[in-house]
């Protein structure tokens, strides 16, 4: 069965991930509408794939055509997108991460999917890429505990793929003025957005590995735009570091886990880019270093694929896991804020 998804959102990601995703699914899924407020991409997207457009999300719902709904607004905008969704009646939703802004819109838009029956994935691409697997295989088939992990980050500007995986003719992107870190509100709040938005892509990877949040240790807002936050879940001292650089090299993008014997260190492609799964390797005390081969597929491929067999096998969703990688994160989010505007 072929089902024809909705695309609420015409960012770059749906442009650059999403579409060539999904047109690499074509068996399974076919975009037949895209609805967008906002971007002034929506109506060239639509066009590419051969869907319809609207301005409004209220239109997209109404269409008996879309079975599924992909939802890429902003993350404020996640949960009442979700609500709409289900209200319309929809199937089965792919809402892009975070699912929620808040414990408590999270709680509502998991308790209306679960109601109505209506399955609910979230796109963590990096949690669905083959090479997380492996890497979790890895680590669980020792008798090795975990004893750190860090998480690290130096990002080019985006647009910086953006100009390779997208339109010549799409909308130039602003660029606002830099917040004045100085400030502790304005660094708590830029902090707080960071976490929610970006580092989210890989607390569910630490939550598969720590899963008992207990404490942030230290937080801060870095210059030009990142953070540096340290906390402890199940006793597991974990170090989440981000930069967005101005330019220079390319994306560096890792997660490193150290056990009592080796240290593994799982490099995701950059953002943007289908360059297959990521890259695993570990080292062992006396030196030796392994690589696991790399997979053809990708997180975005793994996730769909995973959404579809949601879909058509009819199985329990996880609601309950959807809801504690939300409730983490922001309990991370949350303290590491309060930590950064009290260090006034």
């Amino acid at each position: 069965m072929t089902y024809g998804v909705g695309v609420i959102g015409a960012g770059p990601g749906v442009a650059a991930l999403h579409l060539p995703t999904l047109a690499r699914l074509a068996d399974t899924f076919r975009v037949v509408h895209i609805a967008d407020a906002g971007s002034g991409r929506g109506a060239a997207l639509a066009a590419r794939v051969g869907g319809r457009y609207s301005p409004a999300a209220s239109s997209l719902l109404e269409d008996p055509a879309v079975d599924v709904v992909a939802i890429c607004s902003p993350p404020d905008a996640h949960a009442e997108h979700i609500l709409a969704a289900v209200a319309a009646g929809k199937r089965a939703i792919l809402c892009e991460k975070p699912l929620a802004t808040s414990v408590a819109d999270a709680e509502r838009v998991v308790d209306a999917c679960r109601n109505a029956g209506v399955a609910l994935t979230v796109g963590t691409n990096h949690y669905f890429d083959p090479a997380w697997s492996r890497a979790k295989h890895h680590l669980t088939g020792k008798d090795d505990p975990v004893v750190s992990i860090s998480v690290t980050l130096a990002l080019p500007p985006n647009g910086r793929y953006h100009e390779v995986v997208t339109e010549a003719d799409a909308a130039p992107a602003a660029h606002p003025p830099r917040p004045d870190l100085t400030k502790p509100a304005v660094a708590a709040r830029v902090l707080h957005r960071l976490l929610t938005g970006l580092a989210i892509h890989d607390i569910p990877l630490v939550r598969d590995l720590a899963p008992r949040f207990e404490r942030v240790v230290f937080a801060r807002a870095l210059s030009p735009i990142g953070y540096a936050v340290g906390f402890v879940a199940s006793g597991i001292p974990v170090q989440l570091t981000t930069v967005m650089l101005p330019g220079g090299a390319d994306a560096l993008w890792r997660v490193t886990v150290s056990t009592t014997r080796d240290r593994l260190d799982v490099s995701f492609p950059p953002a943007f880019v289908h360059a297959g799964s990521a890259r695993v390797r570990v080292r062992v005390p006396e030196g030796r270093e392994s690589a696991y081969p790399l997979a053809a597929g990708d997180g975005y491929i793994a996730e769909w694929r995973a959404f579809a067999e949601l879909v058509e096998s009819g199985m329990p969703v996880e609601y309950e896991e959807l809801l504690d990688d939300v409730r983490y994160a922001l309990a991370i989010a949350d303290e590491a804020a309060r930590l950064v505007e009290a260090a006034a």
